[in-house]
Parts: C-alpha cells; structure tokens; sequence
C-alpha cells in the first residue's frame, strides 16, 4: 500500500464523490455501480457535455479543438460539483486545468482509479469515442497520457484503487466498505 499526504477523506452524508482516472480506467462503468450502492446520483461530466450540445465529443474536438472541449468540460464541472449526493465520473483530461483541480479536490471525495496502460490500450482500442487515440500508434499516446496525468491524479486524490485485475462489482464493493470506513482513519492509501 501507497500512502498519499492528503487530509481526511471529506466524506459525508450527501457529499459527492468524484471519480479522475484515464480514458479506460472504468469511471463510468464503476461509478454506475458505486451509484447504486452509495444511492447517490450518477453523472458522467462527458455524457452531460453531450446531452447539453447535442454532439459527440469528438465533433466537438474537431470543430473547436482541445481547447474548445476543455473550455466546455470546465464549465461542465464547475455546474456539476454543485449539486449534492452526487458521483461525478469526469473526463480524463479534466484534471488538467489548476481550476478544475481545484474544484474537484474541494467539492467531494476524489478516487482515482488506476490501471497500466496496456489494460487501458485493450479497454479503448474499438472506442471510436477517443479523440486522442486516433493517432497511429495509440500505446504510445496513452503512455505519454498516463506519465502526464498520474501525477495530476494523484494530487487531487484522496483514494487510489488499481482497476486492472478486478471486476466491476467486486471494485465498486472494495470502494463502498473503504468510503464507508474512511471517516475513522486518517490519511488515504492506495488499493
């Protein structure tokens, strides 16, 4: 196990948990589940970008660019981390603006769930939802995504739990009884 410095989990009755993690790492398929058993509100901030538009992620990278989609995804979670009882599965890319950092880390429980890259590369590769896989050689990309981002993930998070070996269920089982024991113990550690 793997401590991180970070205070104590902020976790309370109707507070809201956030899931970070790259692409692949299961955000939306965990959460949903965690959903259920924590009887919170499940939200995916990319679905929610979506639904608002009315357009794929990816139309919105090519006609406005990362830059563009970031802009969006800010304001996105800026209105989300609002709400109550809510789990929140954000974009990988998220984390890398200091202001969505910020928000996350002081609007909920963060969970960063982790997985090596070459889980990642077998959970994406028929995704045609990946704007930043479609490049010719995508373990690569990934690579450069995860050294970039982990440390990011690290830092807004109060929970590390390794997705790679483990089915949904028994992760989101794994997640519930650390939440629901987490107000006793201090400082966070990695699963």
């Amino acid at each position: 196990m793997e401590s991180i410095d970070n205070p104590r989990l902020p976790v309370t009755d109707g507070g809201n948990i956030i899931l970070v993690g790259l692409m692949g790492c299961g955000k939306t398929s965990v959460g949903k589940v965690l959903a259920r058993l924590l009887d919170k509100t499940f939200v995916d901030s990319d679905h929610e970008i979506e639904r608002v538009t009315g357009v794929r992620i990816p139309v919105i990278f090519e006609i406005e660019g990362e830059a563009g989609f970031r802009a969006r995804e800010h304001k996105m979670i800026a209105q989300l981390v609002k709400q109550d009882n809510l789990l929140l599965a954000t974009g990988g890319g998220a984390i890398l603006s200091r202001e969505n950092r910020d928000l996350i880390k002081a609007n909920g429980t963060v969970i960063y769930l982790r997985a090596p890259v070459k889980s990642l590369l077998k959970r994406t590769q028929r995704d045609r939802n990946r704007p930043l896989l479609r490049v010719p050689d995508p373990a690569a990309k990934l690579t450069e995504l995860y050294e970039l981002r982990d440390p990011l993930y690290r830092e807004v998070a109060h929970l590390i739990f390794d997705t790679s070996n483990q089915s949904v269920r028994t992760l989101a089982g794994q997640i519930e009884a650390k939440l629901k024991s987490a107000s006793d113990e201090g400082a966070p550690v990695t699963y």
